[in-house]
């Protein structure tokens, strides 16, 4: 073994007192069953559709009022704790950037924790918060991506190493690449994308055997010269081009299509490249076993705002032109909700449903957003003043979908920029192409309003609530069938709300901002909902947010129940 090996190497630290972690093989057929099966959370999003619905209904609307913490455990990590909690027979497996831990989910005892080291150089390239985003489960093994672009595999019952691959070249820390995404695994293959974008990369994505990890494929999602799409980038510039799939994406096993979202191009600035920019800013739709790209539809063409593309698509059979269709929907960040049609990506709906100026809709026909003069005089390299800002109407934080309400649960963003890019710096890969290439300033509305948590109609973009709040909330949303949305806020309220009104019936207070994401999940007849505390990501680093500015930096994991009598 190497040095560099050594170095890298998980430190394991193992708790068997008392406990005994039981982590039972998780088949195909126990990933694609994972809504399901509440006493387990296996897939991330509660599913591989992404709903992050759950049929639990012991916590409801009457009772919610007395829920009470039953443990919080401590992740010693100061960064964004944006974590999704995977849970395997009483065991919940959560990660921070640089640790990977399993704990006893009734008592919050940790049985193992792997410390992942990194060379000084990795966390420069990580530009919008140091975070990881979760793990997969499969075949006994805890599956994940290092921020140094690694994938590891870890064995679920004792944290030690079963397997470790390095994404092949040009992945690396100097070409602008990073991966802080969880990984999906989907037909036995690990998938997993790069973020880095605004350090004039190529974006991909990426499958793995998840059992040896041995390099399946690569899916570029910016064609090179010669493939179908070059002619939309001028020249070389597609080898700085962005692209990136910092966010988890969806399965459809019947289809055997995995969705994904794809992020800006580079620079910010639109006057360094010329044309539509495809596949930036898409949803595209690929088969696992070989990364073929079956279908793909871009959202904003030649995008100068970043407005990044990678909300991850939902999966739904909705009413949509007169019958139930299997659908993929996403809320772009650019302000509109789409509709697609999951086998072949046919556009069945596109709405607003945040304030947006620079597009007065979205063609139906073409898919292509109407332009306004905002966005023509961008282009031009005037100074306008756009909504939304450069966060979105909604960012990476994903939303829920209620199959009883037929509604997505949306936390937004309501704030505004003026934005100006001026004549565009040569670009190196490796080196920042984002805030440096355009200018930009916050423009609000109220200042005591900068977002809302909405209920949303998927075909219309139309609020049937929105509750609005003084920060926007970066967690993500979970909804059950009792009809309760759970969410957490920046200053750091973790709450349960009526999804039919709005109403908060419940918040308690954590230690620090939430950006994590809520699930629920059952153990001997009692429901639990398990969510990170920990602020973090770029809106906490970089937006000036006054709201924020006493709100501590600190990651922990909380549970809690309905307080037993």
């Amino acid at each position: 073994m190497s040095a560099r090996q050594g170095a890298l190497l998980a430190a394991v630290i193992a708790f068997t007192a008392g406990f005994a972690a039981s982590a039972s093989s998780q088949t195909a057929e126990d990933l694609k069953n994972d809504h399901l099966t509440p006493g387990d959370v296996l897939v991330y999003g509660m599913g591989y559709s992404g709903q992050r619905y759950s049929p639990l209904t012991q916590i409801n609307k009457d009772n919610a009022a007395r829920l009470v913490p039953v443990w919080a455990y401590s992740i010693t990590d100061n960064r964004g704790a944006e974590g999704f909690p995977v849970i395997k027979d009483g065991v919940i497996y959560t990660t921070a950037h640089n640790a990977t831990m399993a704990i006893d989910a009734l008592t919050g005892s940790q049985i193992w924790r792997a410390n992942h080291e990194y060379p000084p150089e990795t966390l420069r390239v990580v530009c919008c918060g140091i975070v990881n985003r979760g793990a997969a489960i499969y075949n006994g093994k805890i599956i994940r991506a290092l921020l140094d672009n690694q994938i590891v595999a870890l064995d679920a019952k004792t944290g030690k190493e079963v397997w470790r691959t390095k994404s092949p070249a040009p992945t690396s820390t100097e070409n602008g690449y990073a991966m802080t995404g969880a990984p999906l695994v989907a037909n036995g293959v690990v998938i997993a994308g790069v973020a880095g974008a605004e350090f004039s990369h190529r974006g991909f994505l990426e499958g793995y055997d998840a059992e040896t990890g041995k390099h399946l494929w690569r899916h570029y999602n910016i064609p090179a010269q010669g493939e179908p799409g070059s002619e939309t980038w001028h020249g070389e510039s597609y080898l700085t081009g962005g692209g990136s799939s910092w966010v988890t994406g969806t399965y459809d096993p019947e289809l055997d299509l995995v969705y994904w979202g794809t992020g800006n191009p580079a620079p910010w600035n639109p006057r360094a490249r010329a044309g539509d920019n495809l596949h930036t800013n898409s949803i595209i739709a690929i088969r696992p076993k070989t990364g073929e790209r079956v279908w793909a539809f871009q959202t904003t063409p030649a995008d100068p705002f970043d407005y990044d593309g990678v909300h991850t698509p939902v999966i739904a059979t909705i009413p949509a032109q007169g019958q139930p269709r299997r659908v993929v929907i996403q809320a772009n960040r650019g302000g509109f909700l789409y509709v697609l049609d999951a086998k072949d990506g046919k556009l069945l709906a596109a709405n607003a449903y945040g304030k947006v100026n620079w597009a007065d809709g979205i063609d139906m026909r073409t898919g292509r957003p109407k332009h306004t003069q905002v966005y023509h005089d961008a282009l031009a390299g005037k100074k306008v003043t756009v909504w939304p800002s450069v966060s979105g109407v909604t960012n990476w934080q994903h939303m829920s979908f209620s199959p009883r309400t037929g509604l997505l649960y949306i936390n937004t963003l309501h704030v505004g920029m003026t934005y100006e890019a001026p004549e565009p710096p040569k670009l190196v890969p490796g080196k920042p192409s984002g805030t440096p290439t355009v200018r930009r300033t916050v423009v609000l509305d109220d200042p005591n309003v900068r977002g809302y948590l909405k209920a949303v109609d998927p075909m219309t973009g139309k609020s049937t609530w929105e509750t609005p709040y003084k920060s926007p909330n970066y967690s993500s949303t979970l909804v059950t069938a009792s009809n309760l949305v759970f969410t957490g806020t920046m200053t750091g309220e973790f709450q349960a709300l009526d999804a039919d009104t709005g109403k908060i019936l419940w918040s308690f207070q954590t230690p620090s901002g939430i950006v994590g994401q809520p699930v629920t999940w059952e153990r001997n007849g009692r429901q639990y909902v398990t969510v990170m505390s920990g602020i973090g990501g770029v809106y906490a680093l970089r937006s000036g947010d006054p709201n924020l500015k006493n709100v501590p930096a600190g990651a922990s994991l909380w549970t809690f129940a309905l307080f037993d009598k």
